[in-house]
Order: C-alpha cells, then sequence, then structure tokens
C-alpha cells in the first residue's frame, strides 16, 4: 500500500483495544467496500507509525491497515459497544 498512512483518533484506537482484549469476534468493514467476520486478536505499530488490527478469520491471520478500516461491529453477546465509525482523523 504506498498511500501516506492517517492515524486514527486515540478515542476510536481504544475500541480495538477493547476488541482485542477480550478477542471479539468483529464484522469488518473497510474503505474499499469489503468486508470480513473476524477475531480480534492484537494491534501492532511498524517502525514507520502505521497501525495494523491483526485478526483471525476462516482464511487465517491478517493485518489490517487501521486507516483502511472503515467501521467495526463485534459479534459477541454483550459486548461492551456496538458498531463502531472509525473516522480518519489524527490523535
Amino acid at each position: 500500500m504506498n498511500e501516506r498512512y492517517q492515524p486514527l483518533a486515540c478515542d476510536l484506537y481504544d475500541y480495538l483495544e477493547i476488541a482485542c482484549l477480550h478477542h471479539y469476534q468483529l464484522f469488518i468493514e473497510q474503505v474499499d467496500g469489503d468486508s470480513l467476520e473476524a477475531e480480534a486478536l492484537t494491534t501492532e505499530t511498524t517502525p514507520s507509525k502505521e497501525e495494523f488490527l491483526i485478526v483471525r478469520s476462516a482464511s487465517g491471520e491478517q493485518r489490517l491497515r487501521l486507516d483502511q478500516l472503515s467501521a467495526i461491529t463485534p459479534l459477541n453477546a454483550g459486548a461492551s459497544f456496538g458498531r463502531v465509525l472509525l473516522v480518519n482523523r489524527k490523535c
């Protein structure tokens, strides 16, 4: 991906951390219109400061760049939050 990374707002990043902490199964919507269902595992920051959500789906583990995500929705009963729009704005 050659586009310059746009950091996610800190308050939105917190939802990803919660999802990873509880290993929520997420419905993930991407800015390109694709979507997937996957378990949130962890987040990762590269040396160049790009941030990723690491997930596990039926097709294995994937790294999803945070600025390419448009929304996440936990699919677990009793999840601590609902659908979150991930608007690309700086922390």
